[in-house]
């Protein structure tokens, strides 16, 4: 009777034992993910410009953030101002030169929370062929499973500024702004086997 009892108070204080989830692995979605940078024309106007992403992981783990890692590729040839011709000046070896840099990567380094559902996400971001730190203030918008597709979808908010001239980017200085504002939103869902 006693070993029974013992039996019953331990699976008792198991099942109350918090449950720790394991480290996710998400593949962003591209059709649900938009990178939006944004700059200063002569003080009068902030266009905006998308970068389209290529591939994305993310290891997202709520419990520990510091677990948790980012990594994303930019084909900078699918760059979209809705102005033909900007997008011809922004893909010229006069800004991102995409003939020679085809391609812009994020690879985070360090995940802080920094409160409730916010992180500090911290990583190389590779341009025009330089490699410099950034960091995304983040915000997690919903984790849980996607309504249509069900499966296991998480979704971020994230903005940075960075500029240009540092990834030796400078035609236009200084009419054109130095400093560019990028505005991230993602979705992603687990990867399945």
């Amino acid at each position: 009777m006693r070993s029974l009892l013992s039996l019953g108070l331990a699976l008792s204080a198991l099942a109350a034992a918090p449950v720790v989830a394991a480290p996710a692995t998400y593949q962003l979605d591209p059709t649900h993910t938009d990178v939006l940078f944004t700059w200063n024309h002569n003080g009068f106007s902030f266009p905006t410009g998308r970068a389209a992403i290529g591939t994305g992981t993310l290891v997202f783990d709520d419990a520990n953030p510091k677990a948790s890692h980012v990594e994303v590729t930019l084909p900078l040839a699918q760059v979209e101002t809705h102005v033909p011709k900007l997008n011809d000046v922004l893909k010229s070896e006069k800004l991102f030169d995409v003939a020679k840099y085809p391609e812009a990567s994020f690879r985070s380094t360090a995940v802080k929370a920094t409160g409730k559902g916010k992180y500090e996400i911290t990583g190389d971001l590779s341009l025009h062929g330089v490699t410099r730190p950034v960091v995304l203030d983040a915000t997690l918008n919903k984790i849980g499973e996607h309504p249509s597709r069900k499966v296991p979808t998480v979704g971020f908010n994230a903005t940075a500024t960075i500029k240009r001239s540092e990834f030796g980017i400078e035609s236009f200085l200084p009419n054109i702004a130095d400093e560019v504002k990028l505005h991230i939103t993602s979705e992603a869902s687990e990867a399945t086997q």
